[in-house]
């Protein structure tokens, strides 16, 4: 089994070795994509999300039994995005629908950056992966043609044949390094549109919530 595990190391070890030095360059932008991936992931998963019906059925709770202040409180007990959102908004309660939209539309304004950050990044991420194993390749052929001169006429079909196919390590490499990062981007902004929809949703409830309730006072 170890001497199985090693082979298959060594194996590895081998492919990107043959590859040149592109292939250590697309192995560490790909190590800062999946970086970037992994803190995008614990912000968009437990940092800015909240199950949104359910937090804005408790909120109308509170709101509906008048009590303001309650639903204030619910929303400081997480550092999510949707409840950072709908504080600034409950803080302004008692004045008119314009003064609640203004603080709604400014707190959304300053958290939907954060939601967004560094999420472009992914996308410039694949893009470079993809054009760097190209360019190994390019390199990888260009040496390989380079070099026919000094080989032996009845070697040059077998050292061809060989070069190019080291050359195509790293098309390899960066295309299997691009498509990964291509959808763990996909899937991060699935994530960040569900908070980002879910703040414009909430936010005209609760000032639908908030005017009727002004309104049944009056």
């Amino acid at each position: 089994m170890e001497e199985s595990g090693l082979s298959i190391v060594n194996q590895l070890a081998g492919f990107i070795q043959s590859g040149g030095v592109f292939m250590g360059i697309i192995l560490i932008v790909w190590g800062i994509g999946l970086a970037i991936s992994l803190e995008r992931f614990r912000k968009l998963s437990k940092g800015f999300d909240v199950d949104g019906p359910s937090f804005m059925n408790e909120i109308q709770r509170y709101v509906l039994s008048n009590d303001i202040q309650g639903a204030i409180r619910v929303c400081s007990g997480t550092a999510a995005a949707l409840p950072k959102v709908l504080k600034n908004g409950l803080k302004r309660a008692n004045q008119g629908t314009e003064q609640i939209q203004n603080a709604l539309d400014a707190s959304a304004l300053e958290v939907v950056p954060k939601v967004e950050l560094r999420l472009n990044y992914l996308q410039l991420i694949a893009n470079i992966l993809t054009l760097f194993g190209l360019l190994g390749t390019i390199q990888g052929l260009m040496s390989s043609f380079a070099a026919l001169d000094s080989i032996d006429p009845a070697q040059k079909a077998e050292f061809l044949s060989k070069g190019i196919s080291t050359a195509m390590n790293t098309t390899f490499l960066g295309l299997i390094t691009a498509i990964s990062i291509m959808v763990i981007h996909a899937f991060l902004t699935s994530k960040s549109d569900k908070i980002i929809n879910e703040i414009d949703e909430f936010s005209v409830k609760l000032l639908d919530l908030l005017g009727t309730k002004e309104q049944t006072e009056k």
